[in-house]
């Protein structure tokens, strides 16, 4: 997004420089996708945020990233197959999905009752919502800084680069048994099958409402 759209969304400094160098110095493959610039001014402003921020800056300046050969899609304005941050926005729940994980795992940046908002993780091995008590821009980096290896460190498998950057942006892998089960916790042991990533998600979240009686 150049200055006139920066300028437009309110700001005329941007926080992307700032993204951009965490994307490059990343130890793994971080793609940009090029963002539909009608499509994240709208996102920006719906959100009422500006480019300064890093979340504005990935909305307003992406159409999403695709992070360690795909595993974590980071939301952006949206482009192709991937969906923008409004796309499955729902404001009355006080959350705002921010990034999906190949698997079905879902990240929210959530209001607290008191305080500032934090980025929320749902796994799908966990089948619960943890606060990873950081800030988007906290969040953002430290997945840009390696943390993907250790936090994932008991979900993958021998061979899943290859696998996962196989997928398509609005594709996951649905494993069965699933992780959140005894016998689906080793993935290099168990069936993996390429799905429609809202799917995947939806079926880890009804597992969660009806293994706790919801």
């Amino acid at each position: 997004m150049g200055p006139t759209s920066a300028t437009l969304c309110g700001v005329t400094t941007s926080a992307w420089d700032e993204v951009s160098a965490a994307v490059e110095a990343a130890p793994y493959p971080v793609t940009v996708l090029v963002p539909d610039s009608e499509r994240a001014a709208r996102c920006l402003r719906e959100l009422g945020i500006t480019t300064g921020s890093w979340l504005g800056a990935v909305v307003g300046h992406t159409g999403g990233l695709l992070v360690d050969h795909g595993w974590l899609r980071v939301l952006g304005g949206g482009t192709g197959a991937l969906p923008g941050i409004l796309d499955d926005a729902e404001p009355a729940s006080g959350t705002l999905p921010i990034a999906y994980d190949v698997l079905g795992g879902v990240y929210a940046w959530s209001v607290k009752p008191a305080g500032q908002p934090t980025v929320h993780y749902f796994g799908p091995d966990a089948l619960a919502w943890e606060d990873l008590e950081l800030g988007y821009a906290g969040w953002l980096n430290a997945m840009l800084s390696g943390s993907l290896d250790e936090f994932y460190e008991t979900l993958r498998w021998p061979g899943w680069r290859d696998e996962v950057g196989a997928v398509p942006d609005d594709k996951g892998i649905h494993t069965f048994p699933p992780p959140w089960s005894k016998e689906g916790k080793d993935l290099s042991t168990v069936s993996r099958k390429v799905v429609p990533l809202a799917e995947l998600v939806s079926f880890h979240q009804d597992a969660a409402r009806q293994l706790n009686g919801q």
